[in-house]
């Protein structure tokens, strides 16, 4: 990082001279740093400017997280670019990677019922803009049905990319009958309008050595709230004691289970397109249970 970068991203954040940096690490498309001063501290996220979108929208995600009041998130300190480099600062957390499943189940509930925003037209599923599900742009043009939503915004276009990444055969035939088959999968499910976090891995949620739960990294939109409760359920870590204190707040609606399959595959697609092949066997294993269930 040269210093003309390190001087800006200082006057936004409000720091003096003489700040002590360190990088602590890095995603596919930018750097990680620690920004301190005294007794501040900063984390901050580098991205070359054709990345830097993905800055703006994860700030945006913050924001809207952070206005329901219900779970922590980092808070946002500056968001800007300067030259060919886009930044985020948010406030360094100390956290234990551990998920207190009980307490984090309880406040995502409370943020789920949380009041959602809606479209212009009042549409109840979509965002006010797109933004992007890990390295992949993710499309939220708004739609009043979430059958609707889920397949053209999310199911559609990621099969869509595997095809243009090669993966054809089983994943493309099996596919497309999941599309077809889900106005039975989805429209007999009364789908709640919900504030949802859009990326809810194990590695995007901790707790804070004070033990409250703060998430963070969110791809937000509106749209049904089993789309988190299901991630979280996808790569582990969270626990059956999560499920259980969630229930508690606000229980989950009959038929999950095949649910939960429908809006992973989404996540599994995605992962297939940005990391490969590996992810394959998982995407028509779940292809083929969804179908198996739906014959």
């Amino acid at each position: 990082m040269n210093d003309s970068l390190r001087h800006a991203i200082e006057r936004a954040a409000g720091f003096e001279s003489d700040a002590q940096w360190r990088r602590v690490g890095a995603t596919g498309w930018g750097d990680a740093w620690s920004l301190a001063q005294r007794d501040r501290r900063h984390f901050v996220k580098l991205a070359h400017e054709n990345r830097g979108d993905m800055l703006d929208c994860e700030a945006d995600g913050l924001r809207a997280i952070a206005s329901t009041k219900t779970i922590r998130v980092p808070n946002l300190i500056a968001v800007g670019a300067h030259g060919h480099e886009t930044y985020l600062v948010i406030e360094w957390l100390d956290m234990t990677p551990a998920i207190d499943g009980f307490a984090a189940g309880r406040a995502l509930a409370r943020m789920h019922r949380a009041a959602p925003p809606c479209g212009p037209a009042g549409q109840r599923f979509g965002w006010h803009r797109d933004n992007w599900i890990g390295g992949t742009s993710q499309a939220n043009v708004w739609s009043d049905d979430w059958c609707t939503f889920f397949r053209d915004r999310r199911l559609a276009p990621q099969l869509a990319l595997a095809e243009a990444n090669g993966f054809r055969g089983s994943v493309q035939r099996d596919g497309e009958r999941v599309l077809a088959r889900l106005p039975s999968l989805l429209r007999a499910h009364d789908a709640q309008p919900s504030l949802v976090h859009g990326d809810l891995w194990s590695g995007n949620a901790a707790t804070l050595v004070s033990g409250e739960p703060v998430i963070y990294d969110p791809a937000v939109y509106v749209g049904d709230r089993e789309v988190d409760i299901a991630m979280t359920g996808l790569f582990g870590g969270f626990g059956r004691e999560f499920v259980e204190a969630y229930g508690t707040e606000w229980p989950i609606d009959a038929g999950y289970p095949l649910r939960r399959d429908v809006y992973n595959l989404y996540h599994l697609l995605n992962h297939l397109n940005l990391f490969g092949s590996g992810y394959r066997a998982r995407v028509e294993q779940t292809l083929a249970r969804i179908l198996a269930a739906t014959g």
